[in-house]
């Protein structure tokens, strides 16, 4: 029995410090670029929808729908045709919340955005949506880099919890395909 409960509390302890690391990352200036290039996390993932590439940029262009299949988004609320605010499920189910620009835009091919000034999580990408051969739907190509609290080993500790936005990022795209093409996930 002390066998297993040492392991379990070094586990807490583990999971405690992690937590207290991601919040003294979450409450650092965000505009301290010291070793930017260590904590910086790039992600790009992609998948095959089979529905028109206008269908699927009309659905993801209305933020409101995003909740719907990306499962750490609380909300996300436009602000104006290019500004919005967003609300997410951090690692330890901290809630973080930042605002956003849209910083270039194609009707039916791409958006792409940057968190502003004072993010808790700076990060910046987009989505691309491009019309597969033969017909066959849309390829949605998603590129986002980001600053995880807790740098690169929050990223490597989120992942091994499954909060780590490789994994959400690919299981979002999925439940995406599962609405689009079903109606529901």
């Amino acid at each position: 029995v002390s066998k297993y409960f040492s392991t379990f509390t070094r586990s807490v302890a583990g999971i405690t410090v992690l937590d207290m690391r991601c919040a003294q990352e979450l409450s650092r200036n965000p505009h301290d670029d010291t070793a930017l290039s260590t904590r910086t996390v790039e992600v790009r993932k992609s998948i095959q929808i089979n529905c028109s590439p206008a269908a699927v940029y009309k659905f993801w262009r209305d933020f409101q729908n995003l909740p719907k299949f990306m499962s750490n988004v609380e909300s996300v609320e436009t602000l104006s045709d290019k500004l919005s605010h967003w609300c997410v499920v951090g690692p330890a189910g901290k809630r973080i919340e930042w605002d956003a620009e849209i910083t270039d835009e194609q009707e039916h091919r791409l958006i792409a955005w940057r968190s502003l000034e004072g993010a808790q999580i700076e990060n910046h990408g987009s989505v691309r949506f491009e019309t597969a051969p033969g017909g066959r739907g849309t390829y949605v190509k998603v590129h986002l880099q980001y600053n995880p609290p807790g740098g690169i080993f929050g990223a490597r500790v989120a992942q091994l919890f499954g909060r780590e936005p490789r994994q959400q990022i690919h299981e979002d795209l999925h439940h995406l395909k599962q609405i689009m093409e079903t109606g529901e996930i």
